[in-house]
């Protein structure tokens, strides 16, 4: 972690998992010794309106409550919410990732985006391994492949504990396998 502060930045449709994905990270984060925050941004609050969600991981402690104005990372979660406006505040050191079949240039002539920019089917391993389009884990797993702001291990580990206290022993089990598929299938 190069910068004092490494902020991340998520965007989705409310329901999509954002929320749970940052917290997640964020978690992971805290078990190998940082600082971290965590936190949602709701518009109207419904299924299926636009949010971000927002991760501040750190070697000390954090002092700004503001939103994510200079993302290091930025992940979108929902590949409808794709324009020039996803790029705000990002620098030519910042990433992109995004869910989509669509190859990384044609994201970045979408967005004008001019770091570096990853892209991941995670909707297409959330339906395969999950049996259901909650692509969140999935991005999580290609987001630790872009930046490495956690290792593999500890948030597959992080995933793992989520779901066990939340669901099934299955649930848990087909997350853990989306984020290493989401790693894996991650490409620039």
């Amino acid at each position: 972690m190069p910068k004092d502060i490494f902020e991340i930045r998520f965007h989705a449709r409310a329901g999509q998992g954002a929320k749970s994905a940052a917290q997640l990270i964020a978690e992971a984060a805290l078990e190998e010794g940082k600082y971290i925050q965590s936190f949602p941004e709701y518009g109207p609050e419904r299924a299926g309106a636009a949010m971000r969600a927002y991760v501040r991981i750190s070697k000390k402690p954090i002092k700004t409550y503001a939103a994510v104005e200079n993302p290091d990372a930025i992940v979108v979660i929902d590949p409808s919410l794709l324009s020039k406006d996803i790029s705000n505040g990002a620098t030519k050191d910042s990433v992109l990732i995004v869910n989509t079949c669509e190859c990384p240039g044609n994201v970045k002539k979408k967005t004008a985006f001019q770091g570096r920019t990853y892209a991941v089917d995670a909707s297409g391993i959330a339906i395969e391994v999950l049996g259901n389009d909650y692509p969140n884990t999935a991005t999580v797993g290609a987001l630790i492949k872009a930046t490495g702001i956690v290792s593999l291990r500890t948030i597959t580990d992080k995933v793992k504990r989520f779901f066990l206290e939340k669901q099934k022993h299955e649930a848990a089990q087909a997350n853990t396998i989306a984020v290493k598929r989401g790693y894996l299938g991650a490409r620039e």
